[in-house]
């Protein structure tokens, strides 16, 4: 096999979410509302972390890098869906179909590391106040970076250097808005068990990991708030409880996808919705609505802003 030179296709052809043009109109109006929020709400945090003083600390770097990655994320996969909702027909190039399912691996892999920093972020804190600064020293902070960029781009390359080198001389056709490792790998001229196991003991195990990781860690910071305040959970539930329901509405679709690589049925690529487009917009909103430290912020930018206005 010589890598490229062995597929006879130069591009796919993607069946999207809808057939119907009612619906098409529909979801490009309300993606294109997700899109836009998605950019507003998570540049909005980013430079917001930058201007203000007052948020310069681990757990808001950690935030503004989440607040990329989340927009990074979306991107890779909104704009294309967007503009294929308008279009009759839905192709990408081999290449970019490559370069999406690389960027969207990579990507997924800083995300899981960025979560897991964020969940111990909170479990210093909480646990280990006095010791709290020393831990999450910024040299740790940006050790944490890039980290999760050395594991997103081992964990995207590690299946993408066989995929590339895969035959494809049948069809074409991908049940989905985007291209991953699972639908694509089906379309191959060979016989893909091998490589389904390879996905599942990758991306999979990625996934369930991360997942079991983070559950454990917020029951773990639960527990010892509940014994260091006889009982009472409400406060500590109340900000958690954001936090638990992003982290599984981000993991169940990659589970979903990724532990049983070859879904039989096309719920997969509803279920990625969430990830690519509801997630990314509900970081913002967990992280500044719910946040008293972000708030107080945003009046400070806010007075700053009204104070210049007339000087």
């Amino acid at each position: 096999m010589d890598g490229l030179n062995d597929s006879l296709i130069s591009e796919f052809v993607l069946l999207g979410l809808s057939s119907s043009w009612e619906t098409m109109i529909l979801l490009t109006f309300i993606f294109s509302l997700l899109y836009l929020g998605i950019i507003l709400g998570n540049l909005f945090i980013f430079v917001l972390v930058i201007l203000d003083s007052h948020l310069h600390s681990p757990m808001y770097f950690l935030l503004a890098n989440l607040s990329l990655i989340d927009l990074g994320v979306a991107t890779t996969t909104v704009p294309k869906m967007i503009t294929d909702l308008l279009n009759e027909h839905k192709v990408i190039s081999f290449q970019g179909c490559m370069t999406q399912i690389c960027f969207i691996h990579i990507l997924g892999g800083v995300e899981m590391v960025l979560l897991i920093a964020m969940a111990f972020d909170r479990y210093t804190a909480i646990c280990k106040p006095l010791h709290y600064l020393t831990i999450m020293s910024p040299k740790v902070c940006v050790s944490v970076i890039v980290i999760g960029w050395i594991t997103g781009v081992i964990h995207a390359m590690s299946q993408f250097s066989f995929v590339i080198n895969l035959p494809f001389c049948g069809p074409n056709k991908i049940d989905s808005f985007f291209c991953d490792f699972p639908r694509i790998i089906k379309l191959a001229c060979i016989d893909g068990y091998k490589f389904e196991f390879i996905i599942a003991a990758n991306s999979g195990f990625m996934s369930m990991g991360t997942f079991f990781l983070l559950i454990l860690s917020y029951a773990f910071i639960l527990v010892t708030v509940w014994k260091r305040s006889k009982g009472d959970l409400s406060k500590a539930f109340v900000t958690l409880s954001a936090h638990i329901t992003v982290v599984v509405l981000f993991f169940t679709p990659c589970m979903f996808l990724y532990v049983w690589p070859f879904p039989k049925s096309s719920i997969d690529k509803y279920l990625f919705i969430v990830d690519f487009a509801i997630t990314p917009i509900l970081n913002p909103a967990i992280y500044t609505l719910r946040n008293k430290d972000m708030k107080v912020a945003i009046k400070r930018l806010y007075k700053k802003r009204y104070f210049l206005r007339f000087c």
